[in-house]
């Protein structure tokens, strides 16, 4: 019944996001899905059907992605009626998607699963695959690549966050490098560690050819 349930979830999934361009796409999806049960078993804890579950549905209801909050909220309520869950095991699941996200601030999770879940999102933002991802949602978005002019942002409400002026390098400081320091399980932390000094590298190199340092 758990496999059924994940595999109507895994289609469902895939024929929401799969067109997506801005770096929130099915492969992102499973590459989290993937790095939370690692890190489940790894750690040896944790409800996997739950970790499973939530990592497929953590962008579903996800703002950026849809008309609004409620619009997400709404969509991924009606895809839990469709497949008829128990009630405790959705409230589960929705408690770890409305917790993990960067944008919320560093909440207080309610549970390993969350802990598993967003050590395995915030995975994904890191190395080689978190820097396509940034210049893809940031070329998405507008954004430009580099400003130097501009300031790297402290201290910012949700909203300030999202629409505020930034550029893709800027977002490397105001989250990306900031995130193994925010790491939950020691797996994460472990496997984040190789991530960070990637990305430390890049930005060396990305600043030499931007100044065209011969």
């Amino acid at each position: 019944m758990k496999r059924a349930m994940i595999s109507l979830t895994e289609k469902y999934v895939h024929d929401q996001l799969n067109l997506d361009a801005s770096g929130h796409d099915w492969f992102h999806i499973d590459r989290v899905r993937k790095l939370a049960l690692h890190i489940a078993k790894e750690e040896q804890k944790g409800n996997e059907f739950i970790i499973e579950m939530a990592a497929l549905l953590h962008d579903i209801p996800d703002d950026k992605l849809n008309e609004d909050v409620h619009a997400g909220r709404r969509k991924l309520d009606e895809w839990f009626e469709e497949i008829k869950l128990d009630s405790d095991i959705v409230e589960a699941i929705k408690r770890i998607i409305n917790s993990i996200s960067f944008s919320s601030g560093q909440l207080k999770l309610s549970s390993i699963e969350a802990e598993i879940v967003q050590d395995a999102d915030r995975l994904d933002a890191l190395g080689a695959i978190g820097i396509a991802r940034t210049f893809a949602y940031g070329g998405k978005k507008g954004r430009l690549m580099y400003d130097p002019s501009l300031p790297v942002r402290e201290n910012m409400t949700k909203q300030e966050y999202r629409e505020g002026k930034s550029s893709s390098v800027h977002h490397f400081y105001e989250k990306l490098l900031r995130l193994q320091e925010m790491l939950n399980t020691s797996t994460a932390k472990k496997i984040a560690s190789e991530r960070h000094e990637f990305m430390v590298g890049y930005l060396k190199e990305f600043y030499k050819e931007w100044d065209v340092r011969l």
